[in-house]
């Protein structure tokens, strides 16, 4: 395992934060203004994948994808911003990703001005974001920005990891089970972030 640490890169839903009551509510309100059957519950609970994605999993139409794109974006700083909380243990990670001289990256595949205002709105102390990446696309940030190590929730996160030469470390917050995660390639898998200024002090101090 590489012990020099220059950057920790995290993702954002689940990992971070839990935008859940949030997104169950935009993905309703985005249903019933376009008559679609749309299922707020089961979105939030499987968070991850790109919006694009989800949509055309509830049937959505392809060529009104872009448009229920855009509505989900222009309705989630009044919707999901006030109703998403910070995970246990996120900003005692962040700090000590600090503590040790290193910088703190959020890469997501949440559209970046969305991500940007949660990071504000929580006061995470976050050196740098990138938004609209999302799982192996995700490398291209993290080998960017030199992350040595990447912590997410879902195994898109392990792929993206793994992709950029960075430690993959999952967390039990999200969708995924210890042995999707490990089988994705994850080399450390923690209950919560809040295991994980431990395991940096021991590792990288």
């Amino acid at each position: 395992m590489v012990r020099v640490l220059t950057c920790v890169g995290f993702d954002l839903d689940m990992t971070l934060i839990d935008p859940r009551p949030g997104m169950v509510a935009a993905m309703n309100r985005l249903g019933e203004d376009n008559d679609l059957p749309l299922d707020g519950e089961h979105f939030a609970a499987h968070l991850g994948p790109p919006l694009d994605q989800s949509l055309r999993g509830f049937g959505a139409p392809e060529d009104r994808i872009p448009d229920l794109i855009t509505q989900f974006r222009t309705n989630y700083p009044d919707i999901v911003i006030p109703r998403t909380v910070a995970l246990p243990g996120a900003t005692e990670s962040l700090r000590a990703v600090r503590e040790l001289g290193a910088t703190t990256l959020v890469v997501t595949g949440k559209y970046g001005p969305n991500a940007d205002l949660h990071v504000k709105s929580l006061d995470l102390p976050v050196d740098r974001l990138v938004g609209d990446l999302w799982s192996t696309g995700k490398a291209e940030a993290l080998i960017e920005h030199g992350a040595t190590v990447y912590v997410g929730d879902h195994i898109g996160d392990m792929h993206g990891a793994r992709a950029a030469g960075a430690v993959a470390v999952g967390v039990l917050t999200g969708p995924c089970s210890r042995d999707e995660l490990v089988e994705a390639g994850a080399e450390v898998v923690l209950g919560s972030l809040t295991e994980l200024p431990g395991w940096l002090h021991g590792t990288f101090a």
